[in-house]
């Protein structure tokens, strides 16, 4: 099964006193392309995050953010008391000289002005830590279960697009030996045409059958045959398959090309017409396989 390079997953760890949500969510990409977004607390443990991070998701432009939410009925912000003194003295001062008017809402003004607040420095601790990397886990749990369901829509518009074109390649065979007949019929009348010009049946034979031979396609049909199959053997072998996918859907390209640069026939240039609208639609998706 198949999986997706888009999705989104969220993680939530409740501890006593917050509650840590981490929300990570990917795109395609060639390769990993992590960035993250991690409070200050919890740097030490970037590491360890970015290392899960890439050994579960392997590919995808990934973005991860973690933040928190105070539940505690405290707070480990306090007023800088001495601070909040010093300013009020200041504009004190400062309106006196001025001769202006001191506001009269002191205390919203006074909280408003720089380093009143002041948060206690902490350190983490083992079960805050334990509870990070399980919300990190669990988001990544919930962005795998999105990629695999993306995943699974794609691999059956691919199943489709796969059988599609391979019932336009069966289309192909009635027309295989009318083309031949009318090469041949064409060539034919107009040196019939040019009467002065006397020519050797039997070598023009021979350079008929040799050029027939260079517009014969059997060999694109069996390997374009032989591509439909291995594109779908390898959508069900295991995951991690996009690139592969990606190199098939070319070489199915390849084939179909020379399909219709030797097909020299209205109808089979129509029917490589669909085939090809079917392989570019095949082309646009396989880029956000995993």
């Amino acid at each position: 099964m198949i999986q997706s390079m888009t999705g989104f997953g969220k993680g939530i760890a409740e501890l006593s006193n917050k509650k840590i949500i981490v929300e990570v969510k990917s795109l395609n990409s060639k390769q990993l392309d992590l960035s993250t977004r991690v409070p200050s607390l919890y740097r030490e443990k970037e590491m360890d995050i970015r290392s899960e991070v890439a050994r579960r998701l392997e590919r995808g432009k990934v973005e991860l953010s973690i933040r928190t939410e105070n539940i505690a009925t405290e707070t480990t912000s306090k007023i800088n008391v001495g601070a909040l003194k010093n300013y009020h003295s200041q504009i004190v001062d400062a309106a006196a000289s001025a001769g202006i008017d001191t506001p009269q809402d002191w205390f919203s003004v006074l909280l408003r002005m720089p380093d009143i607040l002041v948060t206690e420095s902490a350190e983490l601790q083992e079960d805050e830590a334990a509870a990070l990397m399980q919300a990190v886990k669990h988001a990544l749990d919930q962005l795998e279960e999105f990629r695999m369901h993306e995943g699974k829509g794609l691999q059956e518009m691919f199943t489709r697009k796969l059988d599609n074109i391979g019932a336009l390649l069966k289309e192909v065979e009635p027309y295989e030996q009318e083309r031949v007949e009318k090469i041949r019929t064409r060539i034919v009348e107009n040196l019939s045409k040019i009467k002065e010009v006397d020519f050797d049946k039997n070598r023009l034979e021979q350079e008929m059958i040799y050029y027939i031979e260079k517009l014969d396609i059997n060999e694109e049909k069996h390997r374009l045959a032989d591509h439909l199959r291995y594109f779908a053997e390898t959508m069900e072998s295991g995951r991690g398959q996009g690139k592969k996918l990606g190199f098939i859907a070319q070489e199915m390209g390849r084939e179909i090309n020379t399909l219709g640069s030797k097909s020299n026939h209205a109808e089979m240039q129509r029917i490589v017409v669909r085939m090809k609208d079917e392989l570019e639609q095949i082309k646009e998706q396989v880029l956000n396989i995993m």
